[in-house]
């Protein structure tokens, strides 16, 4: 078998373009990268629903369709979505019916032929179970792709208290690891956490791959662009939250700083369970904004629209997520306000590339402060988005991501000669 032949893999993940979820987003340039690599990829697939958690109009009476591409098929299946995503019971089962549907279509993706891979994402973490499945029947090696470490940030919220959910929950995620061939994390904070529960004889099976920042796609711009125009905002600072309004997420220091500095705009764009109970926060404070989820197309002009970007995590949380928001904050030029675990990735991140400032989580008094400096010094916010820019051309570029992900499968088409 060449080492340089083409390779045949399945992708299994729960969003993908047109998806706007910042994992859809993820994948879906990995999944290119490799076809222009002369690959052949199999995408199973959630059918378009994260905007508005439900299914996308034109799509709503399907189980499944498949989309035949240059490089392969995409096939779509059912996400059995839930407005609501506090009801854990409610997520469960979809993500488990969810699971089951792309396992069936799996198994015959692209023909029913031995394929060289398997590349499974999580969360949900039921993926892991569904890609061991389909590496049984269709052959080659599992690599597990981790975004979230699942079920810890959910125990540390308090979204699952129930010892027998939350035992469940453990053994189906050492279950998934020990399945794997390879589970591949975005941090070392991430890493160290899973080798912990793998032990010792299964240490080997962790890797690191970093997410990456499309550096062509976003690009500095100018701040005073039509999504400001659109919130009647002038040229007044900006500081932003853009992403996911859960739990996990202190957006409370959003709401403790506008009330601090009136004269600063304040914008939450995004959506998520914990946006109900931020706005009833935010009533009487003119500087707040809330805004739904853009079009991906408008992510470039979005994240130039603010001076500071905010990247809030709960404590206990920077070892089991890396943001990877902060990643596309840094490749628009702008200065990260990260309020998160101190020694973690993104501050260890804020640090190497001087792209901001980091504080320790769920402080307001901290948080406030910092940002203060940093809107009091306009020169020093436009060094601190030079100086993320730079970092992250220089070292997470979707080629090289990728390039990491294809030696995995190499590797084991040369091993199994």
């Amino acid at each position: 078998m060449s080492a340089s032949r083409p390779l045949r893999l399945i992708v299994l993940c729960p969003h993908f373009a047109p998806d706007i979820a910042p994992t859809g987003v993820v994948m879906t340039r990995i999944v290119e990268e490799l076809a222009r690599r002369g690959h052949e990829l199999h995408v199973i697939t959630a059918l378009p629903w994260y905007r508005e958690h439900r299914v996308e109009p034109g799509y709503e009476t399907k189980w499944w369709s498949v989309e035949r591409t240059t490089w392969g098929t995409i096939t779509r299946v059912n996400p059995f979505p839930g407005k609501s995503k506090s009801n854990i019971f409610r997520r469960a089962i979809g993500f488990v019916l969810f699971s089951v549907l792309v396992g069936i279509r799996g198994l015959r993706a692209g023909g029913n032929t031995r394929v060289d891979g398997v590349l499974a994402m999580s969360p949900p973490l039921t993926l892991g179970v569904t890609g061991w499945l389909v590496r049984v029947v269709r052959g080659g090696r599992l690599v597990f792709n981790i975004q979230d470490v699942f079920p810890d940030a959910a125990i540390e919220t308090g979204a699952i208290s129930n010892p027998a959910i939350v035992g469940l929950a453990r053994w189906l995620e050492k279950f998934s690891y020990r399945r794997s061939d390879l589970v591949v994390l975005l941090s070392e904070d991430l890493a160290e956490n899973v080798r912990a529960k793998l032990g010792r004889r299964d240490r080997h099976r962790v890797r690191v791959i970093p997410n990456f920042v499309d550096t062509h796609a976003i690009t500095p711009s100018t701040r005073n662009n039509s999504y400001r125009s659109e919130l009647g905002i002038g040229e007044e600072p900006v500081v932003m939250y853009a992403g996911n309004v859960g739990y996990s997420q202190s957006l409370d220091l959003m709401i403790a700083a506008a009330k601090a500095m009136p004269n600063v705009i304040f914008v939450i764009n995004g959506d998520g369970s914990a946006r109900p109970s931020l706005q009833e926060r935010a009533q009487g404070l003119s500087n707040v904004r809330f805004v739904d989820y853009q079009p991906i197309e408008r992510l470039n002009e979005v994240l130039a629209a603010a001076d500071v970007h905010v990247v809030p995590l709960r404590k206990g949380l920077a070892k089991v997520s890396v943001p990877s928001k902060s990643y596309s904050v840094l490749a628009a030029g702008r200065a990260l306000l990260a309020a998160i675990d101190p020694g973690t990735e993104i501050p260890r991140l804020i640090s190497e590339s001087g792209g901001g400032v980091a504080v320790a989580p769920d402080d307001p008094t901290l948080f406030i402060g910092a940002l203060r400096e940093m809107l009091a010094d306009r020169d020093r916010l436009a060094a601190m988005g030079r100086g993320g820019r730079e970092w992250v051309e220089r070292h997470v570029s979707p080629s090289g991501v990728a390039s990491a992900y294809e030696s995995l499968f190499r590797r084991a088409t040369v091993e199994d000669r």
